[in-house]
């Protein structure tokens, strides 16, 4: 299934008409509400002269289209947080924030059923559509790269939106997985044999929306979605880049291995590195954010 096949997604902006950070609702291609915060990197903000300002507010350079102006000013990274995230939790804000030093902006959004974005959970299915949406939104508002980085679930949605998505206004320019899982249905560790426990009992969906703050579609997925592995595999010749733990709790180390095979894509082993967003510091957020923004 194609996000793009299910037509245009709609953006209903509830911000206030500036230069700065711009919350917004988007609607996905399937009609679901989505929390969205684009944060514009500071020294493109301009103003009313078309002049760029420094955070403090002093005039600077031209603004972008100018030679002065940073070279990757027109670029937006789209951030897609793990399981029971949102854009507000701070692993997410801080990623957000290490990221956007890179001279790019930065569009964060809650996943369907996660934070204040409405619908269900589907755990990675059609969560792409979710994905598709702040793509295209970063792109209306100008941008004319667009990058994408996920986190854990977020990782296989940014792999499955960038196969899915290829040829479309929706496709990524460059894309990053972190502690990414490479196939479906994986118990082979505790923590994704709870995981299961929460997404597959009445029970432990009960304890996903009032113990996890995430809701949880009951309905298992019809058809099986393309896996990660197989989405990886028919992303090139868009950059890719597999970043994984080596203390990862959740999924160990061959799925990582066997993503960046089937990709072709540049491998990243974190020594000492847990799982996902919560597990990834400033030095590895700010390598991230410099290869998907080089200079």
């Amino acid at each position: 299934m194609s996000s793009e096949a299910e037509g245009r997604f709609h953006i209903m902006d509830v911000s206030s008409l500036t230069s700065g950070p711009r919350r917004a609702i988007l609607r996905t291609a399937d009609g679901v509400p989505i929390e969205a915060l684009h944060e514009p990197f500071p020294a493109a903000v301009t103003d009313p002269s078309g002049s760029a300002t420094d955070p403090s507010g002093s005039a600077t350079a031209p603004a972008s289209g100018s030679a002065a102006a940073p070279a990757s000013a027109d670029t937006a990274v789209v951030v897609a947080h793990g399981f029971t995230g949102s854009l507000d939790r701070p692993a997410v804000r801080r990623a957000a924030e290490v990221l956007g030093r890179h001279a790019a902006a930065v569009v964060t959004f809650s996943f369907r059923g996660h934070g204040g974005s409405g619908g269900l959970s589907t755990v990675g299915d059609r969560e792409v559509l979710d994905l598709a949406a702040a793509v295209r939104w970063a792109r209306e508002l100008g941008h004319a790269r667009v990058v994408t980085v996920g986190f854990s679930m977020g990782g296989s949605v940014v792999l499955r939106q960038a196969a899915l998505d290829r040829g479309t206004d929706a496709a990524p320019d460059a894309v990053a997985a972190v502690s990414a899982p490479a196939r479906w249905y994986y118990r082979g560790t505790a923590p994704m044999r709870r995981l299961h426990w929460v997404v597959t009992r009445p029970v432990g969906r009960l304890v996903g929306r009032y113990g996890l703050r995430v809701r949880i579609d009951r309905r298992a997925w019809d058809p099986v979605p393309l896996s990660p592995v197989e989405a990886a595999a028919r992303i090139a010749p868009t950059p890719l880049l597999v970043v994984h733990g080596d203390r990862d709790a959740y999924f160990p180390l061959d799925h990582p291995r066997t993503l960046a095979a089937a990709g072709g894509a540049e491998l990243w082993l974190e020594p000492g590195m847990g799982h996902a967003e919560n597990a990834a510091g400033e030095e590895l957020l700010d390598r991230l954010g410099a290869w998907l923004v080089p200079r």
